[in-house]
This record gives structure tokens, sequence and C-alpha cells, in this order.
């Protein structure tokens, strides 16, 4: 299945303050996060954004955090986002697709995933914007969401199939700023 923009959200889940800095590659997973966001912003696809246990964990870093605003900020107690019962109402009806970075990939990303799929959506994981505290629960988590039929992309995976095409301003702009 290819992703479409007009049928898209990205879904970014629980980078926060206190975890972030045990996460095996974290700069990476910010960066891949921040990058995602702002490509969503210029093409136009709404980004929800999840805290766990925001007063235990820390809220999400402001380098992230302010680029959505409040209303698009869910926050949780469940590991996944979706049997919080209130993430899926922030969808809009026609966007069955979504796009997921975060942490941690084998508990609430991977939780979130597998609620994604069981109420009909089609998931698609960065995979250099997920995240583990181990390289082994990382990819564990990344191969449990594709058996169950997540599909692993990478960000250029993301940008091309968002823009379907060249010659295109928004293409000439896109390609300036997240096309390296």
């Amino acid at each position: 299945m290819k992703i479409i923009k007009e049928n898209s959200t990205l879904l970014v889940i629980d980078i926060q303050e206190r975890l972030f800095p045990k996460i095996i590659n974290g700069k990476e997973v910010l960066e891949t996060a921040i990058w995602s966001v702002d490509l969503a912003k210029k093409i136009g696809i709404p980004v929800l954004l999840t805290e766990h246990f925001p007063e235990k964990i820390g809220a999400t870093p402001e380098i992230l955090r302010s680029k959505v605003s409040e209303k698009d900020i869910v926050s949780k107690t469940y590991f996944s986002a979706v049997r919080e019962g209130n993430l899926t109402k922030h969808f809009a009806e026609e966007r069955k697709q979504v796009i997921v970075v975060g942490t941690e990939t084998h508990i609430c990303v991977l939780q979130t995933v597998l609620d994604l799929l069981d109420a009909g959506y089609e998931v698609f994981i960065v995979d250099m914007g997920v995240g583990s505290r181990t390289e082994n629960d990382r990819t564990r988590g990344l191969e449990r969401m594709q058996q169950n039929g997540a599909v692993v992309i990478t960000r250029d995976m993301l940008v091309f199939e968002w823009l379907e095409k060249a010659g295109t301003d928004l293409f000439k702009e896109v390609l300036e700023t997240f096309i390296k």
C-alpha cells in the first residue's frame, strides 16, 4: 500500500524529557521526529503528539512540543494511546493512514500501533524515528509491528510518497529543505 497525503496523519508518540536521554540513538529519533513534523506541516498533514504520564516522565522537549498546538497533544496513562479512548477522536474520518515516530518502540509505540491496526488503520513506522532503551527491544518491536501488518518505511519513502510528483513548487521547496 502507498502512503497518500490526503489520507495521512502523523503521530508522534511519547518523546519525553526524562525518558529521551535513555533512548539508544535518541538524538536521531528526536531529529527524525522534528523533521517529520516540519515536513507534515509544510505539506499540510495533521500532526498529533502523545505524552505518557507527563507528570512523571516529563513533557515533550520544547523544540518539538512548540511545533504543535495544545489541542493536538494527547496526555495518556495507558501504554497504548488508543486504549486511553481519546486519540482516534482527533483523527479526521477520511484519514485512515497513520505515520508513526516515537518511543519506546517495544512498549507505547508497539501497543498503539497494534490497536490502530485492530481499529482498521494503515500504519507506517519511520524506521529512524522510533527508539527504545536497547537495540534488541527496538528491533523486536519493529518486527512485531511488521508481523501484524504495519509497514516500516524510511524518511525518503515518506517524503516522496507524500509529494507524489516532481516539478511542482512544493516539490522544489521540500527538496531544498528536507531531502539530503
